[in-house]
Order: structure tokens, then sequence, then C-alpha cells
């Protein structure tokens, strides 16, 4: 279902959609819409996943790393 609507966005942001259309006629809703899906994730984090950010968090600012040359070292592969 279509619903018209006018918005107001800065000479800026008209520039910036302007540059990102594929062709001329493409419409600012197909710019929109192109830009939107590209920023919603299809597979958000999972709660596993969350949980070893935030620990891998707590690691880095507890000093619990170790730099790349430490990792190929221990790996003999220096």
């Amino acid at each position: 279902m279509a619903v018209e609507a006018t918005i107001k966005v800065s000479a800026g942001v008209k520039g910036t959609l302007d540059a990102l259309k594929i062709h001329p006629r493409e419409t600012y809703n197909d710019v929109i819409e192109r830009l939107t899906s590209m920023a919603i994730d299809p597979e958000p984090l999972t709660d596993e996943e969350r949980q070893g950010l935030r620990e891998a968090r707590e690691d880095r600012k507890a000093g619990r790393t170790h730099s790349h040359d430490q990792v190929l070292a221990e790996l003999g592969l220096e």
C-alpha cells in the first residue's frame, strides 16, 4: 500500500540522494528503499554472539590480549 507524503530534506541531503541514484530517472523512494534495506541486518546477532562480544571487550579492558606478533610466535609462524 503506497502512501504519499512530503518530507523536508536539506539541500545537502537532496544532493547526496541525487548522487546515490543508479540512473537519473530513479526515484527518491527507490534510493531510500535501497539504502534502508542495506542498513537492516538480515541476520542480527544471537544472544550467544552478544555475550561473546561482551566477554571480548572485558578481556581487552583487563589486558587479556595478545599482539599479532605474539600469536605468530606462539604458532611458530614468524
